[in-house]
């Protein structure tokens, strides 16, 4: 289940791509079955690199030729020369960083001129009704720690030479789990998720498994309604 929509992204032959805060994988995978010079995964969780590279080798690498390393390392100091990657992708990570305008030099520093970034983090709406439901879903460790504006974010990321190309909101039908789980939060965390939240996630389970297309068209039509996820699409000029 990708956030950046790859068709927008559009890769090309020899590109470098790098996803920052990969997480287990998911869009690593994605860009290893396009047409590009290599791809770069970087997580601070070892136990999600560990789960990236076993799907990798027993999902992806049977298809794919693409040179794919997964790295431990941090969003604040990517461990990379300038200008290293043609495409740089941080999904659903900024939210996580106090001092996410570091990041974001970081994100800039490693972009090659003429290259893309595409970043996205939680939508505003959806993401308030989380905080208002639980104050543990933001204040466990490792969460969320800002509700962001879209536009202070986009022009956060114009500032540093990059010009917006696109921009679309995503995940609709996970924004009700969220808020189910927010919900029950603390019956969740003890093993006891009552049955709506429990029917929801499996729906969900079977949704990313099957694709059918009825889901696929009608989370399409909520997504600019309540998607939960806004995500952007920006190049860098070429001489900045």
């Amino acid at each position: 289940m990708e956030t950046i929509d790859f068709d927008r992204l559009a890769l090309t032959p020899g590109e470098r791509v790098l996803d920052v805060g990969c997480g287990e994988g998911r869009h690593v995978h994605a860009a290893a079955l396009e047409n590009v010079a290599a791809v770069v995964g970087l997580d601070l969780e070892r136990a999600n690199l560990a789960a990236a590279r076993e799907d990798h080798e027993a999902y992806i690498a049977p298809e794919s030729d693409v040179p794919v390393t997964f790295l431990s390392g941090d969003a604040l100091r990517l461990p990379f020369e300038d200008g290293a990657f043609d495409v740089v992708c941080c999904t659903e990570v900024l939210e996580h960083i106090p001092d996410y305008e570091a990041a974001l030099d970081e994100l800039r520093r490693v972009c090659a001129p003429g290259g893309t970034l595409a970043v996205s983090v939680p939508r505003a709406g959806p993401e308030r009704v989380c905080w208002a439901l639980s104050d543990e879903y933001h204040e466990v460790e490792g969460g969320h720690v800002r509700i962001f504006d879209r536009e202070e974010l986009r022009a956060a990321i114009e500032r540093r030479g990059f010009e917006r190309v696109d921009s679309h909101f995503a995940h609709a039908l996970h924004a009700p789990y969220w808020w189910l789980k927010c919900l029950w939060w603390d019956r969740d965390e003890r093993g006891d998720a009552p049955l709506p939240l429990r029917a929801y996630d499996r729906f969900l389970e079977w949704d990313v498994l099957e694709s059918p297309r009825p889901v696929r068209l009608l989370e399409r039509a909520l997504d600019p309604v309540v998607g939960k996820s806004v995500v952007y699409y920006f190049e860098l000029e070429a001489g900045a």
